[in-house]
């Protein structure tokens, strides 16, 4: 959206209904400081870390918000073909046992992420462009 080229849903029928959850960098960071002030608490723990059903979007709720976020709109195809190897409609982080082991939950809303991203983009737009725009 911020360099207004157009998008593509692939797979799935095209439907840009594939979901996926959000987790913004500083959330990850609080848990990361809180895993570091207690290793011990940690010690061996194998857990999934995501925003969760909370902060989930589809790709078609991600453009709607990314196109407010710009004032972009952008050309959306619809590439009904079969999904990719290893896609999946829906992605949401299943952090149960995360929260066996934390109070820790994220504070960020996908949309302050979607924000913050943009904010990000903008603010290094002359050293990301050459990637973005490949």
């Amino acid at each position: 959206h911020h360099l207004r080229k157009p998008l593509r849903y692939l797979g799935f029928g095209g439907s840009g209904k594939q979901v996926r959850d959000l987790l913004h960098v500083d959330d990850l960071v609080r848990l990361i400081d809180e895993q570091l002030e207690r290793p011990d608490a940690w010690a061996g723990a194998t857990v999934n870390v995501g925003g969760g059903s909370e902060r989930s979007l589809s790709l078609r709720e991600t453009t709607d918000l990314c196109r407010d976020l710009t004032g972009h709109r952008v050309e959306v195809e619809a590439a009904a073909g079969d999904p990719r190897p290893g896609d999946i409609p829906i992605y949401v982080s299943d952090c149960s046992h995360l929260a066996q082991l934390t109070d820790w939950q994220p504070q960020i809303s996908a949309l302050e992420t979607l924000a913050d991203t943009l904010s990000w983009i903008e603010e290094h737009e002359a050293d990301v462009l050459p990637v973005l725009a490949a």
